[in-house]
């Protein structure tokens, strides 16, 4: 007969992950202890690949450069074509390649963050692995999670990716510029954000015409610590 016991493996697994998350979320609260010490304003950006997460940040930098100290931490499982474009900008940038890992971590960042060296009241941008799962459950110690939606995408990116929209504090609407050409509504991705989490800001802008960057930028001056 079927009589053996299936439970073991299962149960395992999920203690291997518990204990996984467990360990992040200690070096989180680490990481989070120094950026508050220093005044520092952390921001991990999180996103589908393709919605513009580099070409975001290429323009926050250059906006920003002449004003406060900013360092990056690019996350990318293979190439570091993306940290070539944020180093052209002039911008200090830790490479993280995750292999087959599709999230940053805190260890990562941590260890990213040593190398920086960054000074007090400094801004640091932490641009994660392009997947709406998995950097969801990893805590970096960040301030802040901003969530990139273009619209490219599927306006239920809210209702496939709950616990990403969930745990974001702002959310960026990339490519308005691209509006006229594609199948969107912003009122319906709007209608679909609140459903998951009311309280998420939203930002509608452009990385490629600049629009909406105001609004984006201000949020930052007035989230960033005195």
């Amino acid at each position: 007969g079927h009589d053996h016991d299936h439970s073991h493996p299962d149960g395992r697994i999920i203690s291997v992950e518990t204990d996984v998350l467990q360990k992040n979320n200690l070096l989180a609260q680490r990481n989070r202890g120094y950026f508050e010490a220093k005044s520092m304003l952390a921001l991990n950006l999180v996103s589908s690949p393709g919605s513009g997460k580099t070409s975001i940040l290429e323009r926050t930098l250059n906006r920003l450069k002449k004003e406060k100290d900013i360092f990056v931490v690019e996350g990318d499982q293979q190439t570091t074509l993306d940290a070539s474009r944020i180093s052209a900008t002039g911008t200090p940038v830790a490479q993280i390649n995750t292999g087959s890992g599709c999230h940053l971590d805190a260890g990562m960042v941590n260890r990213a963050v040593k190398e920086l060296n960054p000074p007090d009241h400094s801004l640091l941008m932490i641009e994660n692995v392009g997947n709406l799962v998995c950097p969801a459950l990893f805590d970096l110690g960040e301030n802040f999670r901003v969530v990139i939606v273009s619209v490219t995408e599927g306006e239920d990116k809210p209702l496939k990716y709950p616990q990403m929209f969930m745990s974001s504090h702002i959310c960026l609407i990339n490519k308005t510029d691209l509006l006229p050409y594609v199948d969107f509504s912003i009122a319906t991705l709007k209608d679909f954000i609140r459903r998951v989490n009311p309280r998420l800001e939203c930002i509608e802008l452009s990385a490629k015409t600049g629009e909406g960057f105001e609004a984006w930028i201000g949020w930052i001056r007035q989230n960033q610590p005195s």
